[in-house]
């Protein structure tokens, strides 16, 4: 991460601090840590205290005493006695300011003997009163325990009573027992120079402890580090001197990755390659993330390696690494978080309490497993990407398998190596030394590892020798062996995942949008602006990477990435990430010019790992400067004596300020050299001085998360409620852009198609759009939870609702509470009087969830819920009535929780019932196999009596995922209600009946269906007859749909008017009525053929997922036969009275002519020839179908084959040469009019380029 850092520290360290027992105040019970009073005293946390801290202030990082005394010790402090393990331990941890710029603090925490007598007599007393509760509680003392265990279990409590036992090993005697106490002395420092601090603090520990007293006071040392020793300069190394050694720390130059001071080998041997990718996929995606160890450096270094190596992007939340027991309601929060939580090693997962698990990702790093949230998309090349860093573990012998032996045995080896071996150079390379064997000796995973190695070609001899060379060209380095490997593991992990984005964006800067107004007003409106064209970006992808990048794009993180990309317009303003991403884009991009830019899902490794690793090397055998070495300082005599063991007060009066001059500064470099120093340090950091800039990138930052950081001071409940306030602006302003967000996309593809055919934008897009939808409404429903129950928040309060409306309702159904306003009012002009609308119930599209045996999780089922509410356009409505339990509301949510907010949740709804007004298929086009029921209701044309219909009519249902069959509809009644898997959304239905009986003729007006779960309801207009010898003769018509949109007068008030698909141009100029043949004349014909080929055009230019029906542009409305239909009845000589003259009629009488022109052998070129062949060809295919279909059945079918085999533009040009047409057609008509033809021929020609695949509906039966 690049640190926010305070421009004007050049110092290493910041403050000195000592935290600890104040035995003025004596034990004070910590009851914010929520430890329990069964515990044992010794086992009790009680409140540290910060006892001193040098020097008193600095102005440019105030000290922040409950702050740091939280995180220095943020379990309080701890009682030991003589028979437990005190060894020290290290930790650092992380303190984010209000405006996100960031300190270091890091703490080596160890156990003092208690000289005080008070506290060791209240500690007696304590036990006193906690062995008599006890006893009474038990009656039956625990068993002896090792000290490691203190907890009483079930077991333990069944021992017979004997009191002195009990007192015996539960207990602090004061006559026997020393009572030991932890202190923590600590370091706040501006950047993370984790090894560099550890080193000083450990040896400042060994100099209290150790026989011999250190060469110069405690002082000289702390004073020296705080005021002598600067931070290294950019690109530079730094080496000053500890208690006992030299102590050295080097920082990255301007053109490397940022400064990264934890140990990233520790991070995958706890938890695996494959878990830290997922974790790292999580982060990418800003989930909410939970670390949990008993271990605090561990909580630290997964969080901040994690966070390291999604370089160039920056996590943008609440980052808390260590979360001090105090502040566990901030797990509460509804907004995207990466937390640590300290677990006391005992309890196990199930007893953590956590509101909201929906959208959790759960690391649990001392057990090395990972719970993840459902449905995560794949991180981009993830098996090569797994190779690649495999590789690289390989080389430094490291298993890619979490290797839980290996962070325990590894310190073992350190020890054992440091000693016996620093002489033998060889043994410095891991291949051979002990780890290795000893891996080879226990790790199960290591057949496995083989087997990899043998896939990629590694050999171990070869790393053998690599190492070894690497080796004796480190005898310079000045650091040991061990740093030395974890600098270039480190680098290289890095360099290897760093490359992963400079591969994947590296044309990101094309589809940067730049804004066109000036920065203010830019800014003012950065809520509503794009920054980026994600569509176009997305298009240009790999299809396997749309599922992580589509959700990727609309992250906080690259919001901001972009937004400072945007704000930075010269190298000079850009931020120091940006800066190095861009030079690293710019390579890729020089490499990329010789071969073309096309996109490839090509992996490319990562090339620049060398020269990376170099420039470490070099800075670390040739040190560029060294500090001042620590001196007496001016102390009164018998000042700095202090007891051995015991960690002093050191001298206030030295150490509150520094040296007046800055001596290092002259000694060290020329002023010039300062100079740049500063100037680097300026660009390098995040949040400098107050320019404008910064507060655009700041405000940029915050636009999405009102609350980027807790604050660790006062905890009183005010404090505790207006962060909940917070939260609870936040959730409203993420739910106000949501949905505007999602009405944008909808709106602006469906703006795009006005004009023609059916909106719909499915897709990827659209999924990532709706699922983010479904973690919102997760985290407004888990806010303020009073008990959590199951995983999902909200379909939990969905299953309290139904219990109760259940035991409420005595109807059999539960379909018809009061509370339910049914549709019963409908326009009565519809032709859908004999299909009403599904009733709407929140309960009723529970159930349908609940039978969905496909679903099988919470979460699950409440996604589902939510698409098909979405689909339903009741989303807000069902809301709405959920909500109105007032009572049930109460029941299970705290006062503070967002749906108790009134005016806040009035708004949400508001902002949901935005939704209403277009038209998604969330929930069809995700469910596609479940089954789904239909119904089916043929309405038979009212001016004939259709009553005396004999014969048995037949449908056949098809849709975009699948098709029915055929179905036998009962004559009598006309309706049939069938189950079938889901047919997604529906596009034809052929109909027809067996002609039987005396009176086989029928006029039908349209067949409706509606899909039973969803609603939805399509209308298949018809308005001919079926029959032989009426109308032309057809017993079965292919009809194609279109959904009805209902229109509900009550709850739509405030909307805007239905989505109607708009008239296209052919409907100013026909009003038809079914039966009368509109009188077109030649332009509007012309036009009318221009637009249903556009259509068919448009339908192509889509992305795949993104096309409607093409079956409509053929067959449909004003679709491409109907256009052709209009061409070839333009002229048409008007027959006999009584006699119906069809198309179908002129186009057999021209094929009757071809055949006998083609026998007879009329010369007519090659060209002419194959047209002719395979006009007839279809002509006679057509004619000799089994099927009983119509005269204008048979054009609609020849249309669409040759629109389909691109045949149609030859058809026209023979038919309008044919002499038949010279008979049949008036000198007027369109097909003699040379001009008009060749015209009409350009305009089919268009359709050549693209691959039409029809329905099976249309071309049944046929085997062309």
């Amino acid at each position: 991460m690049s640190t926010g850092f305070s421009s004007s520290s050049c110092r290493f360290a910041d403050y000195f601090v000592v935290c600890g027992l104040d035995t003025e105040s004596g034990l004070e019970p910590d009851e914010l840590s929520g430890e329990n009073f069964e515990q044992s005293p010794l086992r009790r946390t009680f409140k540290s205290k910060v006892l001193a801290h040098y020097p008193d202030n600095v102005e440019w990082n105030p000290f922040d005493q409950d702050a740091v005394g939280m995180l220095c010790m943020p379990k309080g402090l701890s009682f030991r006695t003589q028979t437990d393990i005190r060894e020290p331990q290290f930790h650092s941890f992380i303190i984010t300011r209000e405006d996100g710029s960031r300190t270091y603090g890091f703490a080596l925490t160890f156990f003092e003997e208690v000289t005080s007598k008070q506290i060791c007599s209240a500690m007696q007393t304590l036990y006193h009163m906690h062995n008599a509760e006890q006893y009474d509680i038990l009656h039956t003392p625990p068993t002896p325990r090792s000290p490691e265990d203190h907890r009483l279990t079930p077991q333990q409590l069944h021992a017979a009573p004997s009191i002195s036992r009990l007192q015996r090993f539960n207990s602090y005697d004061i006559s026997r027992d020393t009572l030991y106490v932890s202190k923590c002395i600590c370091l706040i420092t501006p950047m993370a120079f984790a090894n560099a601090c550890r080193k000083v603090l450990e040896q400042l520990h060994q100099a209290v402890t150790s026989p011999q007293p250190p060469p110069l006071p405690l002082e000289s040392y702390v004073y020296n580090v705080l005021y002598e020793v600067p931070l290294p300069p950019a690109g530079r190394s730094l080496k000053f001197s500890g208690v006992y050694g030299p102590v050295l720390c080097q920082r990255p130059s301007t053109i490397e990755l940022p400064l990264f001071d934890f140990p990233l080998q520790e991070v995958f041997e706890l938890l695996g390659l494959e878990n830290v990718l997922q974790l790292f996929t999580c982060a990418l995606l800003e989930i909410q993330i939970l670390l949990y160890s008993q271990h605090y450096q561990r909580l630290m270094t997964v969080a901040e390696s994690i966070t390291a190596l999604m370089f160039p992007f920056q996590w943008q939340h609440v980052y808390v690494p260590i979360l001090p027991a105090s502040l566990l309601h901030f797990l509460d929060a509804p907004v995207p978080y990466l937390m640590g939580l300290h677990s006391n090693g005992q309890d196990d997962r199930t007893k953590l309490e956590l509101p909201q698990e929906a959208n959790l990702c759960f690391v649990d790093i001392d057990n090395h497993f990972i719970e993840l949230p459902e449905d995560l998309p794949q991180f981009p090349n993830k098996l090569e990407f797994i190779q690649e860093i495999s590789e690289v573990l390989l080389a430094f012998g490291m298993s890619p398998e979490a290797n839980p032996q290996c962070s325990e045995v590894q310190s073992k080896i350190r020890g054992f190596r440091s000693g016996d071996m620093s002489s033998d150079k060889r043994n410095g390379n891991l291949a051979g030394s002990p780890l290795n064997s000893y891996l080879l000796r226990e790790n199960q995973t290591i057949a496995r590892l083989q087997a990899l190695v043998k896939r990629t070609g590694v050999s171990l001899e070869k790393l053998d020798v690599k190492e070894d060379t690497s080796t004796n060209k480190d005898s310079k380095v000045q650091c040991d062996e061990d740093e030395m490997k974890t600098h270039q593991l480190n680098i290289r992990v890095r360099e290897v995942f760093a490359n992963r984005f400079t591969q994947m964006f590296s044309d990101y800067e094309v589809f940067v949008i730049q804004p066109s107004q000036d920065k203010e007003s830019w800014f003012s409106n950065r809520d509503q602006m794009q920054n980026f064209d994600k569509a176009s970006f997305l298009s240009d992808q790999p299809e396997p990477y749309l599922p992580f990048l589509s959700r990727f794009l609309e992250t906080q993180m690259f919001a901001s990435f972009i937004d400072s990309k945007i704000l930075c317009h010269d190298d000079e303003d850009k931020e120091h990430t940006l800066r190095v991403f861009d030079s690293r884009v710019d390579k890729i991009r020089m490499l990329n010019v010789r071969t073309p830019t096309l996109r490839t899902s090509m992996y490319q490794k990562c090339t620049n790992i060398d020269e990376a690793e170099k420039a470490i090397e070099m800075r670390l055998c040739k040190i560029d400067h060294t500090a001042l070495h620590p001196h007496l300082l001016d102390m009164k005599i018998g000042q700095g004596r202090y007891e051995p063991g015991f960690f002093p007060r050191l001298q206030s009066d030295v150490l509150s300020t520094g040296p007046t001059s800055n001596k290092w500064a002259k000694r060290s470099a020329p002023a010039q050299w300062r100079r740049r120093d500063r100037q680097k340090q300026h660009t390098e950091h995040l949040y400098l001085d107050n320019d404008q800039r910064e507060k655009y990138i700041q405000e940029a930052r915050n636009l999405g998360t009102t609350l980027r950081q807790p604050k660790l001071s006062n905890l009183s409940p005010s404090v505790i409620a207006q962060t909940n306030w917070k939260f609870v602006e936040g959730l409203l302003k993420e739910c106000r852009n949501k949905t505007k967000r999602m009405l944008v996309e909808k709106m602006g593809r469906e703006a795009v198609e006005l004009g023609h055919g059916e909106v719909s934008i499915t897709g990827v897009e659209e999924n990532t759009l709706i699922a983010s939808l479904c973690d919102l409404l997760e985290r407004i429903w888990s806010h303020g939870l009073q008990v959590k129950q199951g995983k999902s928040a909200l379909w939990s309060h969905l299953l309290h609702y139904q219990e109760s409306k259940e035991k409420r309702d005595a109807t059999p159904a539960g379909l018809g509470p009061p509370g339910i306003i049914h549709d019963t009012e409908r326009r009565k002009s519809d032709a859908g009087c004999a299909m009403p609308p599904l009733k709407v119930s929140l309960i009723q599209d529970m159930r349908h969830i609940q039978n969905i045996s496909e679903i099988k999780t919470d979460v699950g089922k409440a996604r589902a819920w939510v698409r098909l509410s979405m689909e339903k356009k009741l989303l807000s409505r069902h809301l709405k009535q959920l909500l109105s339990d007032h009572e049930l509301t109460k029941k299970l949510y705290k006062r503070y929780a967002f749906l108790r907010c009134d005016d806040e949740k009035e708004q949400f709804l508001y902002h949901l019932l935005s939704f209403n007004a277009v038209d998604y298929f969330c929930f069809t086009n995700v469910f596609t196999t479940i089954m789904i029921p239909y119904h089916v209701v043929i309405i038979p044309s009212k001016k004939l009596g259709g009553s005396m219909f004999t014969a048995n009519p037949w449908v056949c249902v098809s849709g975009e995922l699948a098709e029915t069959g055929v179905l036998q509809v009962p004559k009598n009644t006309l309706e049939i209600t069938f189950e079938c898997q889901n047919l997604g959304k529906l596009t034809t239905i052929q109909m027809g009946h067996d002609n039987s009986g005396l009176y086989a003729k029928w006029l039908v007006e349209c067949v409706m269906v509606r899909n039973g779960i969803t609603g939805h309801t399509y209308k298949f207009p018809c308005g001919r007859w079926l029959g032989k010898g009426v109308d032309d003769g057809s017993l079965e018509r292919i009809l194609v749909g279109e959904l009805v949109t209902n229109t509900e007068n009550e709850e739509r008030m405030c909307r805007t008017p239905p989505m109607q698909q708009s008239p296209g141009m052919m409907r100013r100029f026909v009003t038809i009525s079914p039966n009368s043949k509109p009188k077109l004349n030649t332009g509007q014909i012309q036009e009318g053929v221009g637009e249903a080929i556009n259509g068919i055009v448009k339908h192509f230019h889509k992305p795949e997922k993104e096309r409607g029906s093409l079956t409509l542009l053929l067959c449909g409305e004003y679709g491409l036969v109907w256009a052709l239909e209009q061409v070839f009845q333009h002229g048409f000589k008007s027959p006999r009275l009584f006699k119906n003259v069809f198309i179908w009629d002129f186009l057999e009488k021209s094929q009757v002519y071809f055949e006998s022109a083609e026998q007879s052998q009329m010369t007519q070129d090659e060209n002419w020839q194959m047209r002719v062949r395979h006009f007839c060809h279809f002509m006679r295919a057509i004619n000799s179908t089994p099927r009983n279909i119509g005269k204008d059945g048979k054009f609609q079918m020849l249309v669409c084959l040759g629109a389909r085999d691109h045949l149609l533009h030859h058809w026209i040009a023979l038919l309008a040469e044919c002499p038949i047409t010279a008979q049949m057609y008036e000198d007027t008509a369109l097909l003699k009019d040379h001009s008009l033809v060749n015209s009409l021929i350009r305009v089919l020609q268009t359709l050549q380029e693209f691959n039409i695949t029809l329905e099976a509906s249309l071309v049944k039966g046929i085997g062309i």
